[in-house]
């Protein structure tokens, strides 16, 4: 099977720099160091309020890999609404991830369930993304019954949710849910969709992430992975993580 890419989410990067109004960190540079430390991507999620990603960054970073791409992919998330579609335009990311949080939502940390009114936003959204040229993701709950409303909204892949998966391997108890994501992995590489997966996922819950899910494609790692920079470095932790999903 292939091996998982690692597409590093700076969005706590952006977090730091937004706490001073120096600009350090240098949101450019983390980036460049992510790609030339083992990343095979970089992801962001320029939300409304602008509380880490802005709207300003976007433009910058894609420039910052028009060498490297497609081979490095830029993913940018987001609720469907029109800033998000004219982001995406301007940019052209090779992916785009849609998240059904609120504008106001303090993270991402439920799926789409794509009944009523959730599948006709997918679908309208997701034929205006795909004109633009970019894969489109959707972001679900390790359930392998939402795979096939996933492949009726039109979209060409999932991103499964790990935020409760990770919370359990805490405690040891994480073995339900990674039969479900396995589960729901199998489901849609069946379908011919994506797997990618992500939320808090770290070096220690990743090896047992990619035994059960051998399908993974991509992996989007933001928040843990800084937080292990601060004790091992931005390179060296970008290097792991990156040699982690290689399983």
């Amino acid at each position: 099977m292939p091996m998982a890419r690692l597409s590093v989410n700076l969005n706590k990067i952006a977090l730091l720099r937004n706490s001073r109004r120096t600009g350090v960190p240098d949101l450019l540079r983390f980036a460049r160091i992510a790609l030339d430390s083992g990343a095979q991507g970089l992801t962001v999620h320029p939300r409304p309020d602008e509380r880490h990603i802005r709207g300003s960054d976007v433009p910058a970073l894609a420039e910052l890999m028009l060498p490297v791409r497609p081979a490095m992919e830029f993913n940018i998330e987001g609720y469907p609404e029109q800033r998000l579609f004219d982001i995406v335009q301007a940019a052209r990311p090779e992916q785009t991830t849609l998240v059904p949080d609120a504008p106001d939502a303090f993270t991402s940390e439920e799926g789409w369930h794509l009944t009523g009114a959730q599948m006709d936003l997918a679908k309208a959204s997701i034929r205006t993304l795909k004109a633009m040229g970019t894969r489109v993701v959707l972001f679900v709950d390790p359930d392998p019954d939402v795979v096939a409303r996933v492949r009726e909204a039109g979209a060409d892949g999932i991103e499964i949710y790990t935020g409760s998966y990770a919370a359990a391997f805490h405690s040891g108890t994480h073995g339900a849910l990674l039969d479900l994501i396995g589960r729901t992995g199998q489901a849609a590489a069946a379908s011919g969709l994506v797997v990618n997966a992500g939320h808090d996922l770290n070096l220690r819950n990743i090896p047992s992430l990619i035994a059960a899910l051998p399908v993974l494609a991509e992996a989007s790692i933001g928040h843990e992975l800084t937080a292990d920079a601060l004790e091992m470095g931005f390179s060296a932790t970008v290097s792991a993580y990156a040699d982690a999903l290689r399983g």
